[in-house]
């Protein structure tokens, strides 16, 4: 079982993906939606066709969470106010989130779970260390943002790491429990996962930007 194909798929990501982010608007949003598309389904094929059945499992179930990820990114932007997505082309769900996010959740959650063996304790660990890095470089790349009063720390909201690392310890409890199963109880479980995550958020907000802030005023 090679690793490099896999490897080659995560570098032909980050070449492609800089490419599509330097692309002037609207082309850059049309870009980035190409780029999460065409990965997410290499990842599938080069994991199933070099040996990684459970890696090829595990991309296919993470693209079926990544498309409920809207969900709770609608809900930070339009509910909370706490989340913005600049406008740099591309079809958006409301005019508020990128369908690019649709897919962009699989290549944080899959480095995140594999790294940390397929196991969800690991990978809430993992996941934390993955997000945070990400939460830091997407407002420098123009992929969203933090918004409204929210505590921060290099400029990343604080209330959203612990979300993701519940978020990664949620997506490999879902494919552990479904990976043999048919697609409906695949649906239904990355569709539980989606709302977990939504939870964490809401509570981590409210215990951050909220409680901790009135107990200390």
């Amino acid at each position: 079982m090679s690793l490099a194909p896999v490897i080659a798929v995560h570098v032909g990501l980050g070449v492609a993906g800089t490419a599509a982010l330097l692309s002037p608007d609207p082309a850059r949003g049309w870009a980035v939606l190409a780029c999460v598309v065409a990965y997410a389904v290499a990842l599938v094929v080069v994991c199933r066709r070099t040996g990684h059945p459970a890696w090829a499992s595990l991309a296919g179930f993470l693209c079926l969470v990544s498309a409920f990820q809207v969900m709770p990114d609608w809900i930070l932007a339009e509910l909370l106010g706490t989340l913005r997505f600049p406008d740099t082309g591309g079809p958006r769900v409301d005019d508020t989130v990128p369908l690019a996010m649709a897919l962009m959740w699989v290549a944080p959650l899959f480095l995140a779970i594999t790294a940390a063996g397929l196991r969800p304790a690991r990978a809430a660990l993992t996941a934390f260390g993955v997000f945070s890095a990400a939460e830091l470089l997407a407002p420098v790349v123009g992929l969203w943002e933090p918004i409204g009063d929210t505590t921060r720390l290099l400029g990343v909201a604080v209330y959203v790491p612990p979300a993701e690392a519940v978020l990664g310890w949620a997506a490999a409890t879902g494919w552990h429990a479904t990976k043999d199963k048919g697609i409906g109880a695949k649906i239904t479980a990355a569709a539980a996962v989606s709302v977990i995550y939504t939870g964490a958020l809401v509570v981590s907000y409210f215990v951050i930007d909220v409680a901790v802030w009135r107990v200390t005023r």
